[in-house]
């Protein structure tokens, strides 16, 4: 909690010191002018990237997989705009890192790798620990929620029990 207080003071704070560098360099009204300009360039880059994000995101659900990466991508897309619409050169700066591809997908990387949720039957846990939604007790007891291979991906399939029971053998018989 502590940290987000710190950030929402010295964010503004760090903020205006910048812009008032910049306007006592090239003067108030071309910073303010900048600073639009960047709003402006900021929600036509933000549309573009929006819409190719929201079209792989359909084309990856169209053939059957789950968009997931383009879901990561949506958020910081967000978070991307929100900070280009706060006015100042720093949350631009960052603004624009969230919107650039090659950036985005850099941080969409690094996301991924901290945060895995899982879902079972009985609820979520995250990143392999229980949580306040659940744990990894699925219907059939404790048990893996997934297997993943070397790479971190999920391994798909399915399995058939083939042992026989006790009834099994003297039905045979």
């Amino acid at each position: 909690m502590p940290f987000f207080l710190l950030l929402f003071v010295a964010v503004p704070v760090a903020e205006l010191v910048v812009l008032i560098k910049v306007g006592s360099m090239i003067g108030a009204l071309q910073t303010v002018a900048l600073v639009f300009l960047t709003a402006i360039l900021g929600a036509w880059l933000l549309k573009q990237q929006g819409l190719a994000t929201l079209l792989r995101a359909r084309q990856r659900m169209n053939s059957g997989e789950l968009p997931a990466q383009e879901v990561a991508e949506g958020l910081i897309l967000a978070a991307g705009g929100a900070m280009l619409l706060t006015p100042g050169f720093i949350t631009d700066f960052f603004g624009f890192m969230c919107l650039l591809p090659f950036t985005r997908q850099w941080l969409v990387g690094q996301v991924i790798k901290r945060l895995t949720i899982v879902g079972s039957a009985s609820g979520f846990s995250f990143n392999g620990q229980p949580g306040q939604f659940g744990g990894e007790q699925g219907p059939f007891g404790d048990q893996k929620p997934f297997d993943r291979d070397a790479n971190g991906d999920i391994i798909e399939g399915e399995y058939r029990d083939e042992t026989e029971t006790h009834h099994d053998r003297i039905d045979k018989k």
